[in-house]
């Protein structure tokens, strides 16, 4: 080897050592492992109120009649106060439903809309009349698709900790519109059979028993006295009352409402996430009413359930409180 060469050599690997060796002990110093809670601020729960939910209904118009401005202040709501979930209660897509779960509303009405990161928890719905205008199957399907929409069935039932210490909420999603019509092929005793046997069987350290479905049991809404109110009223009335169902929560009515009748259950109807109806005051069961757009949240712990109904400017219309 010429003696220039071995030289330029000679640099060239004492060059590059200094450069690596640094790298190298960098390397070695330590390693670092990031978790999403070490990237943002996770909104801690109210030690009070450890199972914390939204409640929206009758939403699903592209953005439009104020959706989009609901979902931003649920967004903002929910970065901003512990959220678990958030449960849908029907009429999730107008005018008809989806026709597949490859339906572009999937897209217009759902995942383009309710974008805040706050929002990506898990949804759990429930279908309303309008979701029978085409194949109500579909949105049962897209539980495959979509990671956040959790929809294993027409009709099917969660107990879910309140925390380690506190037992359990039983919620029970039913499908209310072949109960009220009678739809015989989707076997509408039979489901009825079903909710009865599951309220029955709730485990022992279940402390709230919650009940979601698309149409009102009471209303202070246009369909007061209404052939589905009456209908499903009849229906669930009595199971209700011989399980102490403590809150039957709902949509149809496009408003925010808190209703309770001579009976045990509280009923909530927070339909107002899109197209709003009007509603009547001075009617006795009601303790609440609202034709505002908004959404609910609810607050739990072992012997207190709060409710608190939020528009879509961000201002509580409503808060209450029920006792064990």
């Amino acid at each position: 080897m010429k003696r220039r060469d071995f030289v330029k050599g000679t640099a060239l690997t004492a060059l590059g050592a200094s450069i690596i060796a640094p790298l190298e002990t960098l390397a070695g110093s330590r390693e670092t492992y990031l978790e999403s809670d070490d990237l943002s601020n996770a909104v801690v729960a109210d030690e009070n109120y450890p199972l914390n939910f939204v409640a929206i209904g009758d939403w699903g118009r592209n953005g439009e009649y104020h959706q989009k401005e609901v979902a931003d202040q649920m967004g903002k709501w929910a970065a901003t106060h512990a959220n678990k979930f958030i449960i849908s209660v029907g009429d999730n897509f107008y005018p008809k439903g989806v026709v597949s779960e490859n339906d572009p509303l999937w897209h217009y009405s759902f995942e383009n809309v309710y974008t805040a990161h706050s929002l990506q928890d898990d949804w759990y719905p429930v279908l309303g009349n309008h979701d029978y205008g085409t194949d109500p199957d579909a949105q049962v399907r897209y539980s495959k698709i979509s990671r956040r929409w959790n929809m294993p069935a027409l009709y099917y039932s969660k107990e879910i900790n309140i925390n380690k210490e506190d037992g359990k909420v039983l919620f029970v999603f039913i499908d209310t519109q072949p109960i009220i019509y009678d739809f015989e092929e989707r076997q509408p005793k039979k489901q009825l059979q079903w909710i009865d046997d599951t309220l029955s069987k709730a485990s022992a350290d279940v402390k709230w028993k919650i009940v979601i479905g698309h149409h009102p049991c009471y209303t202070v809404g246009p369909r007061i006295k209404n052939y589905d109110t009456l209908a499903i009223r009849k229906a669930l009335s009595g199971i209700f009352e011989k399980h102490k169902v403590d809150v039957y929560l709902s949509g149809h009515e496009h408003s925010l409402q808190h209703l309770k009748a001579d009976r045990y259950t509280h009923q909530f109807i927070s339909g107002a996430g899109s197209e709003l109806t009007e509603v009547a005051a001075g009617i006795p069961y009601s303790r609440f009413q609202a034709s505002e757009h908004g959404f609910m949240y609810f607050s739990i712990n072992a012997n207190k359930l709060r409710v608190n109904a939020i528009n879509d400017e961000g201002r509580v219309l409503y808060e209450t409180t029920l006792s064990k």
